[in-house]
């Protein structure tokens, strides 16, 4: 080896040199970086001031809610108890029920793929403003049912029209 190789002791004890610099880190994804984070932290401050961009909850507080247990599938009879109760609330032959049925196939899929058991209630919910949601307590999924349309919600609202429905 030769004594002037980069990286072996010179004759006087130091390393020598091998011509390459170090390199930086590049200044401007830093100064673009640094400017969304001002950015975004302006437009979080501006939001909370203003208002603007924010989301607001137009439903209220509940003022009715039911837990619900339906046994059945989609394609036979379904029976609907008060998960408090166990109060019969309604039974649905295969061919009543269209909404309830197709929104309760939506669900119990999603109950399946969390591997989650059928037993467990849904909670029928009435908000202040008149609309009316169903919640799956097993695997929080909820349904907001008036946007489906005003007789669909009204399918899931006799539900909670009986006794034993009013918010605590």
């Amino acid at each position: 080896m030769n004594a002037l190789t980069p990286g072996f002791p010179h004759a006087n004890g130091a390393p020598q040199k091998s011509g390459r610099t170090a390199s930086r880190f590049p200044r401007m994804p830093l100064v673009m970086g640094l400017g969304l984070i001002g950015f975004a932290m302006s437009a979080i401050l501006f939001g909370m001031q203003t208002g603007v961009g924010t989301m607001v909850n137009v439903y209220g507080q509940p003022v009715a809610i039911r837990d619900i247990v339906i046994a059945g599938a989609h394609d036979t009879k379904i029976t609907i108890t008060d998960a408090q109760t166990g109060e019969i609330i309604r039974i649905l032959l295969p061919e009543e029920g269209g909404f309830i049925r197709g929104s309760l196939r939506a669900l119990s899929r999603m109950r399946l793929v969390a591997e989650k058991p059928d037993t467990l209630p849904y909670r029928l919910i009435e908000w202040e403003n008149g609309s009316v949601s169903l919640s799956d307590t097993a695997t929080g999924e909820r349904l907001y049912l008036n946007a489906f349309g005003p007789d669909n919600a009204a399918a899931y609202a006799e539900l909670l029209a009986s006794r034993g429905n009013k918010k605590p």
